[in-house]
Protein backbone atom coordinates (compact mmCIF):
# COMPACT_ATOMS: atom_id res chain seq x y z
CA UNK A 1 0.00 0.00 0.00
CA UNK A 2 3.00 2.32 0.39
CA UNK A 3 4.19 4.87 -1.96
CA UNK A 4 7.66 3.31 -3.62
CA UNK A 5 9.03 6.68 -4.97
CA UNK A 6 12.20 7.30 -3.97
CA UNK A 7 11.25 10.50 -1.66
CA UNK A 8 9.22 8.77 -0.34
CA UNK A 9 11.23 6.37 0.90
CA UNK A 10 13.59 8.73 1.95
CA UNK A 11 10.54 10.59 3.97
CA UNK A 12 9.93 7.31 5.62
CA UNK A 13 13.21 6.81 6.59
CA UNK A 14 13.35 10.53 8.36
CA UNK A 15 9.94 9.43 9.84
CA UNK A 16 11.73 6.24 11.57
CA UNK A 17 14.47 8.45 12.87
CA UNK A 18 12.22 11.55 14.05
CA UNK A 19 10.59 7.94 16.37
CA UNK A 20 13.93 7.01 17.36
CA UNK A 21 14.64 10.77 18.55
CA UNK A 22 11.41 10.63 20.79
CA UNK A 23 11.17 10.81 24.08
CA UNK A 24 7.57 9.73 24.52
CA UNK A 25 7.92 7.07 22.20
CA UNK A 26 8.03 4.32 25.02
CA UNK A 27 4.19 5.31 25.56
CA UNK A 28 2.78 3.61 22.81
CA UNK A 29 3.70 0.08 24.30
CA UNK A 30 1.26 1.12 26.74
CA UNK A 31 -1.77 0.96 24.23
CA UNK A 32 -3.59 -2.08 23.02
CA UNK A 33 -1.91 -1.73 19.51
CA UNK A 34 -2.73 -5.34 18.04
CA UNK A 35 -3.11 -4.62 14.38
CA UNK A 36 0.26 -2.90 13.76
CA UNK A 37 -0.78 -2.27 9.58
CA UNK A 38 -3.91 -0.20 10.61
CA UNK A 39 -3.05 3.55 11.21
CA UNK A 40 -5.58 5.38 13.96
CA UNK A 41 -5.75 9.16 13.33
CA UNK A 42 -9.45 9.33 15.18
CA UNK A 43 -7.74 10.08 18.30
CA UNK A 44 -9.79 12.86 18.78
CA UNK A 45 -12.97 11.17 18.55
CA UNK A 46 -11.85 8.19 20.49
CA UNK A 47 -8.53 7.30 22.21
CA UNK A 48 -7.35 4.23 22.10
CA UNK A 49 -7.38 1.39 25.02
CA UNK A 50 -4.45 2.03 27.60
CA UNK A 51 -3.10 -1.83 28.82
CA UNK A 52 -3.34 -0.46 32.41
CA UNK A 53 -7.05 0.15 31.49
CA UNK A 54 -7.68 -3.26 30.90
CA UNK A 55 -5.57 -4.45 33.88
CA UNK A 56 -7.38 -2.03 36.28
CA UNK A 57 -11.25 -3.11 34.65
CA UNK A 58 -10.83 -6.86 35.23
CA UNK A 59 -10.17 -5.49 39.12
CA UNK A 60 -12.91 -3.52 39.16
CA UNK A 61 -15.10 -6.26 37.47
CA UNK A 62 -14.01 -9.21 39.48
CA UNK A 63 -12.60 -7.98 42.78
CA UNK A 64 -14.39 -4.88 43.77
CA UNK A 65 -17.99 -5.44 41.77
CA UNK A 66 -17.77 -9.37 42.29
CA UNK A 67 -15.57 -9.87 45.50
CA UNK A 68 -16.42 -7.18 47.81
CA UNK A 69 -19.90 -5.95 46.68
CA UNK A 70 -21.43 -2.96 48.01
CA UNK A 71 -18.85 -2.69 50.83
CA UNK A 72 -16.65 -1.07 47.84
CA UNK A 73 -18.82 2.24 48.08
CA UNK A 74 -16.68 2.91 51.40
CA UNK A 75 -13.22 1.36 49.90
CA UNK A 76 -13.17 3.80 46.99
CA UNK A 77 -16.22 3.77 44.55
CA UNK A 78 -18.34 6.71 46.76
CA UNK A 79 -14.69 9.15 46.50
CA UNK A 80 -14.25 8.47 42.37
CA UNK A 81 -15.91 11.63 41.20
CA UNK A 82 -13.86 13.69 43.40
CA UNK A 83 -10.54 11.28 43.44
CA UNK A 84 -10.54 11.78 39.25
CA UNK A 85 -11.58 14.85 38.79
CA UNK A 86 -8.22 16.60 41.07
CA UNK A 87 -6.57 14.37 38.37
CA UNK A 88 -7.72 16.53 35.83
CA UNK A 89 -7.29 19.47 37.49
CA UNK A 90 -3.91 18.89 37.09
CA UNK A 91 -3.74 18.65 33.52
CA UNK A 92 -6.24 21.21 32.70
CA UNK A 93 -4.31 24.60 34.89
CA UNK A 94 -7.16 24.15 38.16
CA UNK A 95 -7.28 23.18 41.76
CA UNK A 96 -8.37 19.71 42.92
CA UNK A 97 -11.37 21.23 44.49
CA UNK A 98 -12.51 22.51 41.41
CA UNK A 99 -13.21 19.96 39.11
CA UNK A 100 -15.40 16.81 39.53
CA UNK A 101 -15.64 14.15 37.01
CA UNK A 102 -19.82 13.34 36.62
CA UNK A 103 -22.47 13.04 33.64
CA UNK A 104 -21.58 13.67 30.09
CA UNK A 105 -20.35 16.84 28.35
CA UNK A 106 -23.66 17.79 27.64
CA UNK A 107 -25.47 17.46 30.90
CA UNK A 108 -22.50 19.05 32.61
CA UNK A 109 -23.19 22.09 30.01
CA UNK A 110 -26.82 22.26 30.59
CA UNK A 111 -25.88 22.70 34.65
CA UNK A 112 -23.50 25.41 34.22
CA UNK A 113 -25.79 27.33 31.45
CA UNK A 114 -28.51 27.77 33.16
CA UNK A 115 -26.37 27.97 36.66
CA UNK A 116 -24.51 31.12 34.57
CA UNK A 117 -27.93 32.38 33.52
CA UNK A 118 -29.60 32.55 37.19
CA UNK A 119 -26.32 34.43 38.50
CA UNK A 120 -26.99 36.98 35.76
CA UNK A 121 -30.55 37.88 36.31
CA UNK A 122 -31.79 40.58 34.50
CA UNK A 123 -29.48 39.53 31.25
CA UNK A 124 -30.42 37.63 28.43
CA UNK A 125 -28.02 36.50 26.31
CA UNK A 126 -25.71 33.93 25.15
CA UNK A 127 -23.20 34.70 23.06
CA UNK A 128 -21.18 31.86 21.25
CA UNK A 129 -20.13 31.71 17.84
CA UNK A 130 -20.72 29.44 14.63
CA UNK A 131 -17.43 27.10 14.94
CA UNK A 132 -18.95 26.14 18.43
CA UNK A 133 -19.77 22.32 18.60
CA UNK A 134 -23.35 21.68 17.25
CA UNK A 135 -24.21 19.57 20.64
CA UNK A 136 -23.32 22.84 22.35
CA UNK A 137 -25.60 25.18 20.45
CA UNK A 138 -28.56 22.67 21.12
CA UNK A 139 -28.12 22.48 24.62
CA UNK A 140 -27.60 26.51 25.08
CA UNK A 141 -31.34 26.71 22.84
CA UNK A 142 -32.62 24.07 25.25
CA UNK A 143 -31.57 26.03 28.17
CA UNK A 144 -32.81 29.37 26.59
CA UNK A 145 -36.00 27.78 26.12
CA UNK A 146 -36.51 26.99 29.81
CA UNK A 147 -35.54 30.95 30.91
CA UNK A 148 -38.24 32.27 29.34
CA UNK A 149 -38.84 34.44 25.99
CA UNK A 150 -36.58 36.94 26.18
CA UNK A 151 -33.27 35.12 26.52
CA UNK A 152 -31.35 34.42 23.10
CA UNK A 153 -28.47 32.80 22.04
CA UNK A 154 -26.44 35.34 19.32
CA UNK A 155 -24.24 32.66 16.94
CA UNK A 156 -21.56 34.93 16.03
CA UNK A 157 -20.72 33.95 12.31
CA UNK A 158 -17.51 32.70 11.10
CA UNK A 159 -16.28 34.59 7.69
CA UNK A 160 -15.12 31.05 6.58
CA UNK A 161 -16.71 28.47 8.41
CA UNK A 162 -13.12 27.39 9.59
CA UNK A 163 -11.59 30.50 11.28
CA UNK A 164 -13.27 32.64 14.55
CA UNK A 165 -14.70 35.73 14.06
CA UNK A 166 -12.51 38.67 14.85
CA UNK A 167 -15.45 40.45 15.96
CA UNK A 168 -16.62 38.08 19.40
CA UNK A 169 -16.34 40.67 21.71
CA UNK A 170 -18.51 43.61 20.13
CA UNK A 171 -20.97 40.78 20.42
CA UNK A 172 -20.91 40.46 24.41
CA UNK A 173 -22.62 43.91 25.97
CA UNK A 174 -25.01 44.81 28.86
CA UNK A 175 -27.53 42.07 28.49
CA UNK A 176 -25.07 39.45 28.19
CA UNK A 177 -24.77 36.81 31.07
CA UNK A 178 -23.07 34.38 29.51
CA UNK A 179 -20.07 33.73 26.48
CA UNK A 180 -19.93 29.75 25.57
CA UNK A 181 -16.87 28.61 23.00
CA UNK A 182 -15.07 25.39 22.43
CA UNK A 183 -11.67 26.02 23.22
CA UNK A 184 -10.51 24.12 20.07
CA UNK A 185 -12.86 23.91 17.26
CA UNK A 186 -13.67 20.65 16.42
CA UNK A 187 -13.30 21.20 12.62
CA UNK A 188 -10.29 23.06 12.09
CA UNK A 189 -8.54 22.67 15.24
CA UNK A 190 -8.32 26.60 15.86
CA UNK A 191 -7.33 27.55 19.04
CA UNK A 192 -8.73 30.28 20.94
CA UNK A 193 -7.37 33.16 23.41
CA UNK A 194 -8.77 31.75 26.37
CA UNK A 195 -6.92 34.84 28.60
CA UNK A 196 -8.31 37.20 25.79
CA UNK A 197 -11.63 36.56 25.38
CA UNK A 198 -12.26 35.40 28.74
CA UNK A 199 -11.40 38.67 29.58
CA UNK A 200 -13.29 40.36 27.54
CA UNK A 201 -16.53 38.66 28.50
CA UNK A 202 -15.55 39.48 31.94
CA UNK A 203 -15.47 43.71 30.95
CA UNK A 204 -19.31 43.49 30.49
CA UNK A 205 -19.98 41.40 33.45
CA UNK A 206 -20.68 38.08 31.30
CA UNK A 207 -19.49 34.57 32.93
CA UNK A 208 -17.13 32.66 30.79
CA UNK A 209 -17.71 29.25 30.08
CA UNK A 210 -15.84 27.16 27.60
CA UNK A 211 -15.79 23.32 26.33
CA UNK A 212 -12.68 21.76 26.69
CA UNK A 213 -13.24 18.48 24.65
CA UNK A 214 -10.64 18.80 21.92
CA UNK A 215 -8.15 20.12 24.52
CA UNK A 216 -8.29 18.48 27.32
CA UNK A 217 -4.45 16.01 27.67
CA UNK A 218 -3.50 17.84 24.44
CA UNK A 219 -2.39 20.90 25.47
CA UNK A 220 -1.76 22.65 28.83
CA UNK A 221 -4.51 24.82 30.01
CA UNK A 222 -4.42 27.51 32.71
CA UNK A 223 -8.15 27.91 33.55
CA UNK A 224 -7.23 29.40 36.93
CA UNK A 225 -4.28 31.41 35.36
CA UNK A 226 -6.69 32.87 32.58
CA UNK A 227 -9.66 33.83 35.43
CA UNK A 228 -12.13 31.21 33.89
CA UNK A 229 -15.33 30.87 35.57
CA UNK A 230 -16.83 27.43 34.03
CA UNK A 231 -15.92 24.52 31.55
CA UNK A 232 -16.70 20.96 30.63
CA UNK A 233 -14.91 18.55 28.75
CA UNK A 234 -15.23 14.83 27.98
CA UNK A 235 -12.71 11.97 28.73
CA UNK A 236 -12.98 9.72 25.45
CA UNK A 237 -11.20 11.54 23.41
CA UNK A 238 -7.29 12.33 23.93
CA UNK A 239 -7.68 11.41 28.25
CA UNK A 240 -8.31 7.70 26.61
CA UNK A 241 -11.25 7.21 28.98
CA UNK A 242 -13.31 5.03 26.57
CA UNK A 243 -16.72 5.58 25.24
CA UNK A 244 -19.08 7.20 26.57
CA UNK A 245 -16.59 7.98 30.08
CA UNK A 246 -17.61 10.22 32.24
CA UNK A 247 -17.12 13.44 31.73
CA UNK A 248 -16.13 16.43 34.21
CA UNK A 249 -17.03 20.03 35.13
CA UNK A 250 -15.18 22.72 36.73
CA UNK A 251 -16.56 25.89 38.31
CA UNK A 252 -14.03 28.46 40.25
CA UNK A 253 -13.54 28.24 43.13
CA UNK A 254 -14.69 31.49 44.38
CA UNK A 255 -18.09 30.73 42.62
CA UNK A 256 -19.00 27.35 44.00
CA UNK A 257 -21.42 28.62 46.50
CA UNK A 258 -22.73 31.49 44.76
CA UNK A 259 -23.72 29.26 41.81
CA UNK A 260 -26.48 26.41 41.80
CA UNK A 261 -26.70 23.03 39.95
CA UNK A 262 -30.25 23.31 38.66
CA UNK A 263 -31.08 19.18 38.40
CA UNK A 264 -31.13 18.25 42.25
CA UNK A 265 -30.33 14.70 43.00
CA UNK A 266 -29.41 12.57 45.74
CA UNK A 267 -25.32 12.85 45.46
CA UNK A 268 -25.42 16.63 45.09
CA UNK A 269 -27.20 16.63 48.11
CA UNK A 270 -25.69 17.47 52.14
CA UNK A 271 -25.51 14.25 54.03
CA UNK A 272 -27.45 12.14 51.90
CA UNK A 273 -27.55 9.50 53.96
CA UNK A 274 -29.92 11.36 56.63
CA UNK A 275 -32.21 11.04 53.92
CA UNK A 276 -33.83 14.15 54.84
CA UNK A 277 -37.06 15.10 52.19
CA UNK A 278 -36.10 18.39 51.07
CA UNK A 279 -32.97 19.04 48.84
CA UNK A 280 -29.81 21.12 50.44
CA UNK A 281 -26.80 21.59 47.65
CA UNK A 282 -23.87 20.16 49.18
CA UNK A 283 -20.29 22.46 49.62
CA UNK A 284 -18.35 22.46 46.87
CA UNK A 285 -18.18 21.07 43.65
CA UNK A 286 -20.07 18.02 45.66
CA UNK A 287 -23.37 20.05 44.66
CA UNK A 288 -22.79 19.32 40.85
CA UNK A 289 -23.46 16.13 41.40
CA UNK A 290 -26.36 14.37 40.75
CA UNK A 291 -27.27 10.54 40.49
CA UNK A 292 -25.33 7.49 41.21
CA UNK A 293 -21.99 7.54 39.61
CA UNK A 294 -20.79 5.18 37.24
CA UNK A 295 -18.44 3.35 38.96
CA UNK A 296 -17.00 0.95 36.20
CA UNK A 297 -16.51 3.75 33.74
CA UNK A 298 -14.75 5.99 36.07
CA UNK A 299 -12.59 3.14 36.78
CA UNK A 300 -11.70 2.95 33.32
CA UNK A 301 -10.88 7.04 33.01
CA UNK A 302 -8.35 6.93 36.27
CA UNK A 303 -5.65 4.70 34.73
CA UNK A 304 -5.77 6.71 31.75
CA UNK A 305 -5.33 9.98 33.53
CA UNK A 306 -2.48 8.35 35.35
CA UNK A 307 -0.63 7.70 32.08
CA UNK A 308 -1.21 11.05 30.59
CA UNK A 309 0.16 12.60 34.17
CA UNK A 310 3.26 10.46 33.95
CA UNK A 311 4.02 11.94 30.10
CA UNK A 312 3.53 14.92 31.04
CA UNK A 313 1.23 17.22 29.22
CA UNK A 314 4.07 19.52 28.42
CA UNK A 315 5.81 17.38 26.62
CA UNK A 316 2.46 15.81 25.05
CA UNK A 317 1.76 19.31 23.65
CA UNK A 318 5.54 19.38 22.17
CA UNK A 319 5.14 16.45 20.56
CA UNK A 320 2.25 17.27 19.24
CA UNK A 321 3.66 20.25 17.65
CA UNK A 322 6.50 18.54 16.09
CA UNK A 323 4.13 16.03 14.37
CA UNK A 324 1.59 18.47 13.20
CA UNK A 325 4.36 20.73 11.59
CA UNK A 326 5.21 17.19 10.37
CA UNK A 327 1.93 16.35 8.95
CA UNK A 328 1.82 19.78 7.00
CA UNK A 329 4.63 19.33 5.64
CA UNK A 330 4.13 16.39 3.69
CA UNK A 331 0.66 18.09 2.70
CA UNK A 332 2.65 20.50 1.37
CA UNK A 333 4.57 18.19 -0.67
CA UNK A 334 2.29 15.76 -1.78
CA UNK A 335 -1.28 17.28 -1.66
CA UNK A 336 -1.34 20.70 -1.83
CA UNK A 337 -0.41 20.02 -5.89
CA UNK A 338 -3.69 17.90 -5.98
CA UNK A 339 -5.80 20.16 -4.81
CA UNK A 340 -5.82 19.50 -1.40
CA UNK A 341 -6.53 22.22 0.97
CA UNK A 342 -5.28 22.94 4.25
CA UNK A 343 -8.52 23.89 7.06
CA UNK A 344 -6.26 24.01 9.92
CA UNK A 345 -4.37 27.11 11.22
CA UNK A 346 -0.51 27.12 9.75
CA UNK A 347 0.52 28.58 13.17
CA UNK A 348 1.53 26.16 14.94
CA UNK A 349 0.53 28.16 18.44
CA UNK A 350 -3.11 28.49 17.11
CA UNK A 351 -3.58 24.73 16.21
CA UNK A 352 -4.90 21.90 18.70
CA UNK A 353 -4.00 18.84 18.01
CA UNK A 354 -5.84 17.24 14.83
CA UNK A 355 -5.06 18.61 11.08
CA UNK A 356 -7.86 19.24 8.70
CA UNK A 357 -7.15 18.43 4.82
CA UNK A 358 -10.06 19.59 2.97
CA UNK A 359 -11.24 18.37 -0.80
CA UNK A 360 -14.49 18.32 -2.87
CA UNK A 361 -14.74 14.26 -1.77
CA UNK A 362 -13.95 14.25 1.53
CA UNK A 363 -16.18 11.84 2.15
CA UNK A 364 -15.77 9.42 -0.63
CA UNK A 365 -11.69 9.58 0.34
CA UNK A 366 -12.15 8.86 3.84
CA UNK A 367 -14.00 5.88 3.14
CA UNK A 368 -11.42 4.63 0.59
CA UNK A 369 -8.92 5.41 3.53
CA UNK A 370 -10.95 3.22 5.67
CA UNK A 371 -11.74 0.54 3.59
CA UNK A 372 -8.89 -0.19 1.32
CA UNK A 373 -5.76 1.77 3.19
CA UNK A 374 -6.24 0.82 6.40
CA UNK A 375 -6.58 4.38 7.62
CA UNK A 376 -8.24 5.90 10.14
CA UNK A 377 -9.32 9.06 9.89
CA UNK A 378 -13.03 10.76 10.19
CA UNK A 379 -14.81 13.10 8.06
CA UNK A 380 -16.57 16.31 9.10
CA UNK A 381 -18.63 18.12 6.76
CA UNK A 382 -18.54 19.93 4.23
CA UNK A 383 -15.28 18.65 3.18
CA UNK A 384 -12.96 18.38 6.00
CA UNK A 385 -11.05 15.40 6.22
CA UNK A 386 -9.82 15.43 9.87
CA UNK A 387 -5.96 13.61 10.75
CA UNK A 388 -5.79 13.58 14.43
CA UNK A 389 -2.81 13.38 16.18
CA UNK A 390 -2.55 11.99 20.05
CA UNK A 391 1.06 11.81 20.94
CA UNK A 392 0.73 9.03 23.30
CA UNK A 393 0.62 6.42 21.01
CA UNK A 394 1.06 8.06 17.34
CA UNK A 395 4.28 7.60 15.46
CA UNK A 396 6.03 10.04 12.96
CA UNK A 397 6.02 6.63 11.20
CA UNK A 398 2.11 6.68 10.89
CA UNK A 399 1.98 9.80 9.69
CA UNK A 400 4.10 9.35 6.77
CA UNK A 401 1.98 6.47 6.35
CA UNK A 402 -1.15 7.84 6.48
CA UNK A 403 -0.29 10.75 4.01
CA UNK A 404 0.94 8.45 1.63
CA UNK A 405 -1.75 6.01 1.38
CA UNK A 406 -3.56 9.18 1.15
CA UNK A 407 -2.03 10.63 -1.90
CA UNK A 408 -2.21 7.20 -3.44
CA UNK A 409 -6.09 6.98 -3.22
CA UNK A 410 -6.35 10.96 -4.88
CA UNK A 411 -3.37 9.81 -7.54
CA UNK A 412 -5.85 6.87 -8.05
CA UNK A 413 -9.30 8.09 -7.61
CA UNK A 414 -9.91 5.31 -5.52
CA UNK A 415 -12.66 7.06 -3.83
CA UNK A 416 -14.41 7.04 -7.15
CA UNK A 417 -15.32 3.46 -6.36
CA UNK A 418 -17.57 4.49 -3.20
CA UNK A 419 -20.84 6.17 -3.01
CA UNK A 420 -22.07 9.84 -1.92
CA UNK A 421 -24.16 8.93 0.71
CA UNK A 422 -22.71 9.42 4.14
CA UNK A 423 -23.48 6.38 7.20
CA UNK A 424 -24.90 7.78 10.20
CA UNK A 425 -21.96 7.99 11.88
CA UNK A 426 -19.27 9.75 10.21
Amino acid sequence: MTLTSAPAAAALTSARRLDEQDELARFRRQFVIEDTDLIYLDGNSLGRLPKRTAQHMRQAVEREWGGRLIRGWNEGWFTAPQRVGAKIARLIGAEADEVIAADSTSVNLFKLIVAALRARPGRHKIVTDGLNFPSDLYVAQGALQLAGPHHRLEVVASADGLTPPGDLAEAMDGDTALVMLTHTAFKSGWVYDMAGITAAAHRQGALMLWDLSHSAGAMPLALDECGVDLAAGCTYKYLNGGPGAPAFLFVRRDLQDTLLNPIWGWFGQTAQFDMLPDYQPGPGMLRWMVGTPNVLSLAAVEPALDLALEAGVDRVRAKSVRQTEYLIELWRAWLEPLGVGLNSPREASRRGSHVSLGHPEAWRIVQALIEEMRVIPDFRSPDNIRLSIAPLYTSFADIHEAMARLRQVIVERRYENYPSERFEVT
